[in-house]
This record gives C-alpha cells, structure tokens and sequence, in this order.
C-alpha cells in the first residue's frame, strides 16, 4: 500500500509542476515551445538562418535594448557581425510586459498569430527574454550567417502595432 501511494505521488510531480507554471515571465501555456523558430538550436549543427544560442562565456560584445509602451524597441536596428555572440542586455521601460523574440519574420508572424490564439501560453527559449514592467534581462545569440534576422514582441497586439526590429549580419 505504502509503495503504490510512492508511485501516485511521484506520478503527480509532473502536473504539479506544469501547473505551477514558468517562473521566467511566459505566456501562461504549458508544453509550448518555439524550436520550430530556429531549427539548428537543438540538436542539429547546421546552421540556421537566424542563428542560435550563444554561449554566455563567449560573449564579444553586449548591446542593450529598451522595449516601451509606444510599441518601440530601442534601437529598432542593429548591426553584428557573422560569427558574433551578441549579450541581449534588455529592459522593459513600460508599465505593461513586453518580450524580444529573435527569428524570421515568417516566423514570428506565424508564433504571433498562435499567442493571439492562446494569450497564456507559457514559454521560455534561447531566443527570446519576456519581461515584467520595469525589469532587466537578456539573451546570448550567436549569428552565424549573413543576412538580416528580425525581432518582435509576439505579446498580442504589440507586434501589429510596431513593436518589430532588424539585426543586419554583415
């Protein structure tokens, strides 16, 4: 009796802890991720077009990003080098949350017309850092191609309203 009360309650931590939810600042959602947004970052060394995780003991230089309540990220564009590990340092100056997804824009329209779908969804990736009014965080992203990769804030509404920005890889 003793061992099957173990094995119920040892099932249970699972959906306790998805019902406890993302303690990073997501969406509200359970289970949902973004690895379709950029492909090469789990598992497969090929590169991608947006790039992938950097490692943060390899950083080469940090840029910081304000995101405000006019649906603006400052600076809207930025300019790296292919091969270089980029420190997201980022801040939410508004009174509302905002995030900074990195990924094509297909991409990102795609994931903002799920978010409109499902406002709670709840997730945490590489590639993005959402944020409370008035905090501070970051991301490390390595480019490795050239070309342009976009970034957004998928939170419904902000994206349609502007809230996109450019990073030009030369």
């Amino acid at each position: 009796m003793k061992k099957t009360l173990s094995v119920l309650a040892l099932s249970a931590l699972p959906v306790l802890a998805l019902a406890a939810g993302n303690h990073q600042g997501g969406h509200g959602m359970a289970g949902h991720d973004m690895h379709g947004m950029h492909g090469s970052m789990h598992g497969n060394t090929s590169p991608s077009e947006v790039g992938k995780p950097g490692d943060p003991a390899k950083v080469d230089r940090t840029i910081e990003v304000v995101m405000d309540d006019s649906m603006r990220f400052t600076p809207a564009t930025i300019t790296v080098k292919k091969g270089e590990t980029i420190r997201f340092f980022v801040k939410n100056a508004g009174k509302v949350p905002h995030e900074m997804v990195v990924g094509s824009l297909q991409e990102l329209k795609e994931h903002a017309e799920m978010m409109r779908k499902m406002p709670q969804m709840q997730h945490a990736e590489p590639n993005m850092v959402t944020l409370q009014p008035g905090q501070r965080g970051g991301l490390v992203w390595q480019f490795d191609q050239p070309g342009t990769v976009d970034f957004a804030c998928l939170i419904p509404g902000h994206m349609e309203a502007g809230m996109v920005g450019k990073i030009v890889v030369e």
